[in-house]
């Protein structure tokens, strides 16, 4: 028997051989990418198999097996950002598979050639059963079910056939051993004389490994993943092929439908006008649809990874994760399910009205979330040209209905004022020549006279009365979303006018019992002025906040950074026809404060020391109300 190797020989070796396969790894790595203008994204693994055989075939089955995990992980960081899909899993379980068979053949081989040598060193004595070993080696490659491998002499006939081949191909082991591996070999291939093509690009680089078609016993062609690996002796003698086959024709059946699944779907969504966005539960962007891109002026490819806060202005932006993270925590849904009108901001700054309905779904134990999006801007536009058009209809029936008063308080007042202005000049003359018997007279004019006065005021009163009629309807709303709501409707257009908004909404300040309608029209009439007041100034800040005011109240405010109000003007700005706009009438302040007053509150302003304007209002709170009703 040969001498043993020392220890320190031993580690060399060890060293030698991992250091080989790490170095033939980063060597096919290379020239991967060396060529990968021309391979784009197929056959990531194309030359790994070959720094495996050398691996193998050099320091054994270690060293073979630290090469096949380093380029498993080097093929699969290949495969870029977008990450493992079914096709990429398939060529990585393609690649594994191949290296298995490698690694087994090379380990067999090793038992085999140890054998070998036992053999010959006891040759003299008879000792070396070869029986055994060839019963091993079949063992060992028959244990590979679901691959067929076997072997070829340098002339490319069959010298090993394992089970799995068998099972694959129909042929049983004593019906191809020795014959050409042609038999395997579509007809029009084996004309064109392919087999032997192959086997001479195995020897001449090593190994080949393909896809292709190949013939079963009856007849039948499949789709194989072929890997012929060119075997030599330690004097580098051709001693043969090994080959390692298996049946991918279902697998590549399922990537292409996969495919046109997939491409079928992005058709389908490049043409929806709406808008589709995917997020998961941390709120990274996974799908960005082609509407969306157009929409939000970012591409998929730069948009991909980054939180969808970013398509959201301020506030809402600074509360979408913990919004997020309060539904992961609590199932308390707010928009999920729910469609509702929000802000959306493009990658320019400017912002819009959308209409945002979220699904949600569950992918391999994940939560995802999928937004459907609708641009309301030329709606709201539309929206706002009809209320221009009303209110313009809505002046001229004013000026109208105060043409038509006056005419109607001209005609209705004439004869009680002709009246007092007769017997007051009646009373006058009698009066210009006094006389006692004439004190009867002037008495009874002058009693018509103030019964006609009276008269006149009733006439006023009842015309007052009749155009003040009405009620308010009262219902309790959620003041929060109340406001947001309002928000939408009276910000839009704000970020291109520089104005900054923030919302501080108190928590305890929640239900009211309020006529919504009304409620929201003076929110947006205070919004639109403090949008007004600010045009021309440097810092252009508006805030809205709500808090509890008492027993029984909310006040909410709303602030801007404006010219303010002159002191002059504070005093009467909530009366009619009182206004700081050149072209106002004068009316929306007085208007709000009656809607306020009808729902049971009040309304003010304060005049800050740095500037500006905060007009506050209080609400009553539902809990209250319902007390003092019940």
């Amino acid at each position: 028997m040969a001498d043993m190797p020392s220890p320190v020989e031993s580690w060399r070796r060890a060293v030698s051989g991992y250091g080989a396969a790490i170095l033939c790894v980063l060597l096919a790595h290379v020239v991967r990418l060396a060529f990968q203008p021309w391979l784009i994204d197929r056959s990531p693994y194309l030359l790994f198999p070959v720094a495996i055989l050398a691996a193998a075939f050099y320091g054994g089955t270690g060293p073979a097996i630290l090469a096949t995990l380093a380029a498993a992980a080097l093929g699969t960081i290949s495969f870029g950002p977008s990450g493992l899909h079914v096709a990429h899993l398939a060529q990585l379980l393609s690649f594994l598979a191949a290296a298995s068979g490698i690694i087994l053949l090379r380990a067999a081989m090793g038992r085999w050639r140890r054998r070998a040598t036992l053999h010959d060193e006891h040759a003299a004595g008879g000792t070396r059963d070869t029986g055994q070993l060839n019963d091993e080696l079949n063992l060992l490659i028959d244990g590979a079910v679901n691959y067929a491998i076997y072997m070829l002499d340098p002339e490319g006939r069959v010298t090993i056939w394992n089970k799995g081949a068998e099972r694959l191909t129909g042929w049983k082991e004593g019906e191809v051993i020795g014959r050409s591996c042609a038999l395997f070999y579509p007809a029009e291939e084996v004309t064109a004389g392919k087999p032997a093509q192959d086997l001479a690009r195995a020897r001449r680089d090593g190994k080949l490994e393909e896809e292709n078609w190949r013939v079963r016993k009856d007849g039948s062609e499949f789709l194989a993943h072929v890997l012929i690996t060119a075997l030599y002796d330690e004097f580098g003698a051709l001693r043969g092929f090994g080959k390692v086959v298996r049946d991918i024709t279902d697998q590549k059946a399922k990537e292409s439908a996969i495919r046109a699944s997939e491409t079928h779907l992005r058709s389908i969504l490049s043409t929806v006008p709406d808008a589709m966005i995917i997020i998961d539960e941390r709120g990274a962007i996974m799908s960005f649809s082609a509407a969306a891109e157009r929409l939000f002026g970012y591409s998929e490819t730069e948009i991909s990874g980054m939180n969808v806060s970013c398509l959201m202005p301020s506030p809402d932006r600074e509360r979408h994760d913990d919004y997020i993270a309060h539904y992961l925590a609590t199932g308390e849904r707010r928009v999920i399910g729910i469609g509702r009108v929000v802000i959306g901001m493009r990658r320019d700054g400017s912002t819009f009205p959308m209409e945002l309905s979220v699904g949600e779904a569950a992918v391999d134990g994940r939560r995802i979330f999928t937004g459907f999006i609708r641009d309301l801007t030329e709606r709201l536009q539309t929206q706002e040209h009809l209320e221009e058009l009303q209110s313009e209809l809505l002046h001229v029936s004013r000026i109208s209905a105060m043409g038509a008063m006056a005419s109607t308080l001209a005609h209705e007042l004439n004869q009680p004022i002709t009246a007092v202005t007769n017997y007051v000049e009646a009373a006058r003359d009698l009066l210009a020549r006094p006389d006692p018997d004439d004190l009867p007279m002037i008495r009874e004019a002058l009693d018509e006279a103030a019964s006609e006065s009276l008269r006149a005021g009733d006439i006023v009163r009842r015309l007052r009365e009749f155009v003040s009629r009405g009620e308010v309807e009262k219902t309790i709303e959620e003041l929060p979303e109340l406001i947001d709501k309002a928000a939408t409707l009276g910000l839009a257009g704000t970020r291109e006018k520089g104005v900054e908004v923030s919302l501080d909404l108190g928590a305890e300040a929640a239900s009211v019992l309020v006529d919504r309608v009304q409620i929201q029209q003076v929110l947006i009439n205070l919004m639109r002025n403090a949008i007004e007041a600010m045009g021309d100034s440097p810092v252009r800040r508006l805030s809205i906040a709500t808090r509890d005011q008492g027993p029984g109240l909310v006040r909410v405010t709303v602030a801007d950074t404006g010219h303010g109000v002159a002191p002059a003007i504070a005093d009467q700005l909530f009366r009619a026809f009182v206004s700081t706009k050149r072209e106002g009438m004068g009316l929306g302040l007085s208007i709000c404060r009656t809607i306020v007053e009808a729902n049971g509150g009040r309304i003010w302003l304060e005049t800050p020391e740095q500037g500006g304007s905060m007009f506050h209002f209080t609400l009553v709170k539902a809990q209250s109300e319902k007390m003092d009703v019940g």
